[in-house]
This record gives structure tokens, sequence and C-alpha cells, in this order.
């Protein structure tokens, strides 16, 4: 009885998790305890979601099939059970299905995944262009159609408010509405780096002397995080990237402000300097 309650408190307990980190995962950052991808903020993201779900369920009922056959070889035809073994060598029937099944199961996941890489690859209309530039060690955003540029570099401890998270926050944000097609274009000033935000399903690098391009499209308002994924020097792991999402209104009125923000008269952008070391 003792056992069973152990294991009713086991179970109860590891769903709590389970769903306590499925909600955290929403956040748009990591979070302690988590398991699995954050929540997808794109139809990217979703699919790809799905498309992890899909290939775990069925390599799953691949290693239980084998397990299965390996139990059932072990326990019927072991010496002992099996004393006279038989000398077939060939069966038709068998090695049509082990040759037919595994190419159904690879096509099966072929369709899917090419659908899926066609669908990030192919960049529909874009609404908003930014260009991100990976430096060492923060990232600089232009939005060629208004004009205008920002540096974007991680807080510092000491300059966090309540809620932002450490090493994830910055004091610029890259800021795109809702609903709508982003178009970025990456590429580094010094460095590969790596453009990457998780919530989005998007991560691609940032080469110097070269212009990659990726795109998103974000369903939800709010602030999503990401970070270079790509070794770029000492300090790589504190150049976050943050991305605010909000309505076409707010989005507006943020463009009019950064345009004289970030704008000089004589048209060269001041540049911001990187503080060396990571944070306090």
């Amino acid at each position: 009885m003792l056992l069973l309650k152990r294991l009713i408190a086991f179970v109860v307990t590891s769903v709590t998790v389970l769903a306590a980190s499925v909600a955290l995962a929403a956040t748009g950052q990591p979070e302690p305890w988590q398991l699995g991808f954050q929540s997808g903020a794109t139809p990217v993201m979703e699919d790809i979601i799905w498309f992890h779900n899909f290939l775990l369920y069925l390599i799953t009922a691949v290693a239980v099939f084998v397990l299965a056959l390996l139990v059932i070889i072990v326990v019927r035809f072991n010496a002992r059970s099996n004393p006279v073994p038989s000398r077939t060598t060939h069966n038709t029937t068998i090695e049509v299905i082990w040759t037919v099944v595994p190419v159904i199961i690879l096509v099966t996941i072929a369709v899917p995944s090419f659908r899926l890489l066609f669908y990030q690859l192919n960049i529909p209309p874009a609404d908003v262009t930014v260009k991100a530039t990976g430096k060492q060690w923060f990232w600089s955003y232009s939005y060629p159609d208004n004009k205008f540029e920002f540096d974007s570099l991680m807080l510092q401890d000491k300059d966090r408010k309540p809620g932002q998270p450490r090493l994830l926050s910055v004091d610029n944000e890259m800021v795109v509405p809702v609903n709508k097609v982003v178009h970025v274009l990456t590429t580094g000033a010094d460095v590969i780096h790596s453009f990457a935000i998780p919530s989005f399903g998007i991560k691609i690098d940032a080469i110097p002397g070269r212009i990659n391009e990726t795109w998103f499209r974000a369903e939800r308002e709010g602030t999503y995080y990401g970070q270079c994924s790509e070794l770029c020097g000492k300090d790589h792991a504190f150049m976050p990237i943050a991305i605010r999402v909000v309505n076409q209104k707010d989005y507006t009125a943020w463009v009019e402000q950064a345009k004289k923000k970030y704008s000089t008269d004589d048209g060269v952008r001041p540049t911001a300097v990187a503080t060396a070391g990571g944070a306090n």
C-alpha cells in the first residue's frame, strides 16, 4: 500500500511539473525545469513542434516494436526453450516486409520534413524588413524602410528592472508588429554570429561579407528572447536578442519615436560601444 501511494504521488508530481513547464515555456524565454520547446509564437515554430512530436511518437513505436521482437527472441528461442533450432535461411514474406516497411517509414518522415523546409525557406512578401548585424558582442538593428539603425546591448544586473530576465534583457529591443511578415537580413561585422529566437523557430548565421535571410510572423504580442548561437569570442554568452511584438498602432508610434531618437542631422548614426565583460 505504501509503495502504491508513493507511485501515485510520483505520477501526480510529474504531471504537475510537466504542466507547469509547458505553461512557463509560453513566456518566450527559458524557464527552470522546462521540458520541451518554448511555446511556438509563429506558424513555423508550431509546425516544428508538431514535426518533433510526430517523430517522437514514431521513433517510440519503432523502439517498442524492436524491443518486443528482442524479448520474444530471448524468451522463445533460447537454447533451453528451443533446443533444436530451425535451419531456415530465407523467408520471402519477411524479407519483403523488412524492406518495404522502412521505406514507408522514411517516406512518411520525408514528406512533412520537406514541406516544413520549404515553408521555412520560402519567404513571403514582407511587411517589415529588419537587418540584424552581429558584432562582438552585441547586435545592431537597421530598419531600411524607415532609415534608422540602433545598437542593442545586454543589460548589466544593476540596470535590470523587475521582471527582466538575466543575461537576456537588452537596452534597445527590436520592435515588430503582430501578425505581420518580418523579413530578417543577417550579416556579421567581424566574426560569424548566429541569430536565433527559439519561440519563432528561426536560427540563421550572420556571416561577415554575406547576407543571409529568414522570416517570421509573430501571432502573439509579447517579448521573445534569443541569443547568439555561434561561438564568437570571449563574450559570446553575453549578446542576447530581444524582440518585442506589439500591435500596429504601437508599432507606428514606436517607429516615429525611433526615427527621432536614432537618426542624426548629418545622417551618421552614433555607434554604441559594447561593454567588455558579462553580467555582474
